[in-house]
């Protein structure tokens, strides 16, 4: 079973409505419709994902962009890419690799669509360069699920204990705990707390 899939704005408004309920705590994080951030499933989204794994979003934003340019965005083209090639485009040597292995482990994507989530988490992280949060991600975005929680994203984090009211930032198994209780809308309070944490940012200044 896949469980819930999002995929319109009124799944985003169920699941906020459900999650106001079962914590009141999050309506500062809710005072506004939530993005629905989904992208098309396949090779690009997860190589987006590797891509921005420890770079700021705008450096993100530029190698993307030039590996575009490049057409260096189907398993084919990474695989015939030469390190020169690879490198143009600002990728680093440990990012080049991560990026073959996943042309060359050829994932079928369309099967991921129906596998149950924790299927599609296992299989993701067995390719190198694919962590729990990259697979984490991909779940959430690219396929759309609604019970997905990337407990180690910092910026999720942060804005849990902002908006909780912590004494100290969580723990990525910390947080996982809390985050049961959210089940099983956990994308969605991912949503929402990624949305507190840019609103807190903006009014604070760095977090």
């Amino acid at each position: 079973m896949t469980g819930r899939i999002i995929r319109t704005e009124a799944c985003l408004a169920e699941g906020a409505d459900w999650l106001l309920r079962a914590e009141p705590r999050f309506a500062p994080a809710l005072e506004e419709a939530l993005p629905l951030r989904l992208i098309p499933d396949g090779f690009d989204a997860l190589a987006g994902a590797i891509t921005a794994q420890q770079v700021s979003t705008a450096s993100a934003a530029a190698i993307r962009a030039r590996m575009q340019a490049a057409g260096l965005t189907h398993e084919a083209a990474i695989r015939g890419a030469s390190d020169a090639d690879l490198r143009a485009v600002g990728l680093s040597r440990p990012k080049m690799r991560y990026l073959r292995a996943l042309a060359e482990a050829r994932l079928d994507y369309a099967a991921l669509r129906d596998t149950p989530t924790e299927a599609v988490l296992t299989q993701l992280t067995a390719v190198p360069g694919i962590g729990l949060w990259t697979a984490e991600i991909y779940a959430m975005f690219a396929l759309g699920r609604a019970d997905v929680f990337a407990a180690g994203d910092l910026a999720l984090r942060e804005a849990a204990r902002l908006l909780l009211d912590l004494p100290e930032r969580p723990g990525d198994k910390d947080l996982r705990r809390i985050a049961a209780d959210w089940s099983p809308w956990r994308s969605v309070a991912a949503r929402a707390l990624w949305a507190y944490y840019r609103q807190r940012k903006g009014r604070e200044g760095s977090l």
